[in-house]
């Protein structure tokens, strides 16, 4: 067998050890190395990886930002962060039809722009909130589902720990990566917000009511989300304002709900050992995890699949929107079997190269160039342009033509087809990485073996799995609904980007 024949074989083996429940870095790791042994015939290159391998994954700096993020998340909920986010929503909407859950949604989004993991979430507010909907008479299936799908914002509205590693694989800016995601993240509020009111009108049943809550006690509850605030404000606010890195901002924020955490009572020595026991063990679970993906990747870019993938793919003649359904579709599919990190670590090196090979039009040269003519004819023509060049430039921004050198020498400008190659290249790969990170959220979510689900329905043990199924459906319905939206227009996600240029 040749190479990449070898690399091919591989696929199939991964997914029978997964099947088998070895665990998924273990299944990555063991197939990367038996892999390298087999295509070296030998396993000096193999064992000398290891080292080589070991040591470059876990002295990245910037996955220190994943602890820091987890911990964060931690401190957050000793400080009854997710409390009085869920109550100051609920004291707003909770009189509505279906008014709690969708204060469970507004909570989860609060409490995901503190902590970076969905599952963390969806546990936190699930230990918040289901209790609050049972005893309003919502239906167990709507509750479970509800927070299910809640917590899946925990991984989208930044900070994100599925970004991070998203970034780091594709060697992108992670806070150009967060800015991308908070539109796409208050929408996904806003979508399952839609998808509640709707579930309620088809199954009147499914929700009871509750009292309004006083205006004096609404403000009341609002005025305890001021850490929240705070906390958020200033480490992605910190981030932007170029106060400090991602890596650094995470520090700040989890030294921030720390100690609001130990002002509020929540925070002693024993819940700080516990804290940092639990961290240790996610972030040891997730750097596994970074390792077997990065043996397994390494193996597979020494039989040259991913670049032969992207090689067949370019010379279908496919087009480029056409191929990136066939990636989210996957994704879709994929994403029912696998949790969200794993996919991503297991996929992204496959198929990034394919989609950073696609032209997919986002950058236009004649309008960057236009832009930038206009900027500097605002404040008057250049001194000793004539009315002839000035003419031709005026007449190249109005039909969309590019501008030659000499028009562009006249005007002090310089926008070039690099440049522009350069901006599609970065507005591609994080457009790529929100529709990517949105149908890996869907996979938390859709049965049989969405993540989410699992983690509610234990905390609900009265409840059965199938009418969790039911209900989630709608949200589901929901988020297939955004995936077309961001796809058709990517302008949503890119804008802030665009915007901060």
């Amino acid at each position: 067998m040749t190479a990449l024949e070898i690399g091919i074989a591989s696929f199939p083996v991964l997914m029978m050890l997964i099947f088998l429940r070895v665990p998924i870095g273990l299944s990555m790791f063991l197939v990367g190395l038996v892999g390298l042994i087999i295509v070296t015939d030998g396993t000096q290159v193999a064992f000398g990886r290891m080292k080589s391998e070991t040591y470059s994954t876990f002295s990245s700096y910037s996955l220190t930002i994943v602890p820091m993020f987890l911990l964060m998340g931690h401190f957050a909920t000793l400080g009854g962060m997710s409390t009085a986010l869920f109550k100051a929503a609920e004291g707003f909407l909770g009189h509505k039809k279906g008014g709690v859950a969708m204060a469970a949604i507004g909570a989860c989004a609060g409490f995901g722009a503190i902590c970076g993991s969905s599952l963390a979430t969806a546990a936190t507010m699930g230990r918040v909130a289901l209790p609050e909907l049972r005893n309003y008479g919502y239906a167990g299936g709507f509750s479970t589902a509800t927070l299910a799908a809640g917590g899946t914002l925990g991984i989208l509205i930044p900070p994100s720990v599925v970004l991070v590693i998203y970034a780091i694989l594709t060697e992108q800016n992670i806070a150009k990566l967060f800015l991308a995601a908070f539109i796409p993240g208050i929408l996904a509020a806003i979508g399952y917000v839609i998808a509640i009111s709707i579930y309620v009108r088809v199954f009147p049943g499914s929700a009871g009511t509750r009292p309004p809550v006083p205006w004096g006690e609404r403000f009341a509850a609002l005025f305890h989300v001021w850490p929240v605030l705070l906390v958020f404000g200033l480490v992605v606010g910190g981030i932007y304002l170029g106060w400090f890195t991602p890596t650094e901002g995470a520090a700040v924020g989890a030294l921030g709900t720390g100690l609001i955490a130990w002002l509020n009572g929540g925070l002693n020595r024993e819940t700080l050992t516990d804290s940092f026991m639990v961290t240790a063990r996610s972030t040891a679970m997730i750097f596994f995890i970074v390792l077997g993906a990065g043996f397994y990747n390494g193996f597979l870019a020494l039989t040259k699949v991913p670049q032969e993938l992207a090689d067949f793919v370019v010379s279908q003649g496919l087009s480029p929107w056409m191929v990136l359904m066939l990636i989210l579709a996957f994704y879709l599919v994929f994403g029912c079997l696998m949790d969200s990190l794993s996919m991503i670590l297991l996929t992204i090196p496959i198929f990034y190269p394919v989609i950073s090979a696609m032209d997919f039009g986002l950058v236009n040269l004649p309008a960057m160039q236009a832009e930038a003519a206009m900027e500097v004819l605002k404040a008057g023509v250049p001194q000793g342009m004539g009315a002839e060049m000035l003419a031709s430039i005026q007449e190249a921004i109005a039909t969309g033509a590019e501008l030659t050198r000499e028009q562009m020498k006249e005007l002090g400008i310089r926008v070039t087809k690099g440049m522009a190659n350069r901006m599609e290249t970065e507005y591609v790969a994080i457009w790529f990485g929100i529709l990517v990170l949105i149908v890996v959220e869907v996979g938390l979510i859709t049965p049989p073996v969405g993540m989410n689900l699992f983690v509610i329905n234990a905390m609900d043990r009265t409840t059965r799995m199938v009418d969790t199924y039911k209900a989630v459906m709608f949200f589901v319905a929901s988020d297939l609904i955004r995936v077309v939206i961001l796809v058709a227009f990517p302008i949503i996600t890119l804008l802030p980007l665009m915007l901060m240029r």
